[in-house]
């Protein structure tokens, strides 16, 4: 306890002394900046490869939650860097790649706008992972938006989006419908990321996630007139 006082003594007074002497702190770096990236057509770029392993990464920073964004790109990308830079790791290079989608609905400075991080992994398992992290701020009440709080309450969105799911997904990849089970096509932290437009809440599933892995990673775009109103 006493090291870890010492320790955060020490920092706050060298941060004080750097931001007396005009020098940048820790909290003046850019969110780009942090990740070690430079600014490509408005997008953060991230790119970083040796002989062991590749990462590339695109995303925004302009999200009205950006620090909660970039703390989890961080993280990711530490925790792929650890096993990336572990010794004895494999002659074929680690990869990570992270693109990203945005979407808005309603009239700033109102209305919503998302940020849908797409992340692929191949960190030298049975097979590479892709998994989506989506990010999704409600501008007038400057709060972020989860599944939970989409719809108004009270509401059973999951009876109308389900359905509709179910039909696309097998018309965009062939497998039927009926292999959706209802208990996960209508279990809630499937739906966890989505995006908002003026049209349609558009939902992204995980290669797994509802179908069989060999399926990849799904999307389904739900228009607005077929759901219960939003709450944003």
């Amino acid at each position: 306890m006493r090291i870890l006082v010492a320790a955060l003594m020490v920092g706050g007074a060298a941060g004080g002394w750097l931001g007396m002497a005009g020098l940048p702190t820790a909290q003046a770096i850019s969110p780009c900046a942090e990740l070690g990236g430079s600014l490509d057509s408005g997008l953060c770029h991230v790119h970083s490869s040796t002989g062991t392993y590749t990462l590339d990464m695109r995303f925004p920073v302009d999200y009205p939650d950006q620090q909660t964004l970039t703390d989890y790109l961080v993280q990711n990308r530490d925790g792929f860097l650890t096993v990336a830079k572990s010794p004895g790791s494999r002659d074929m290079p680690y990869e990570m790649d992270a693109t990203s989608e945005q979407h808005r609905s309603g009239q700033a400075p109102k209305g919503t706008q998302s940020v849908v991080l797409k992340i692929f992994q191949d960190l030298g398992g049975p097979q590479p992972s892709t998994w989506f992290k989506a990010f999704n701020y409600d501008l007038a009440a400057r709060k972020p938006i989860t599944f939970e709080t989409l719809f108004a309450p009270n509401t059973k969105p999951l009876d109308a989006i389900f359905p509709i799911v179910q039909r696309d997904l097998e018309r965009q990849t062939g497998v039927p419908a009926i292999l959706i089970s209802s208990g996960s096509g209508m279990d809630p932290s499937h739906y966890q990321n989505f995006a908002v437009t003026n049209e349609e809440v558009i939902f992204y599933f995980a290669p797994g996630e509802l179908l069989p892995l060999s399926a990849g990673a799904t999307t389904v775009k739900v228009p607005r007139t077929a759901i219960p109103p939003l709450a944003v």
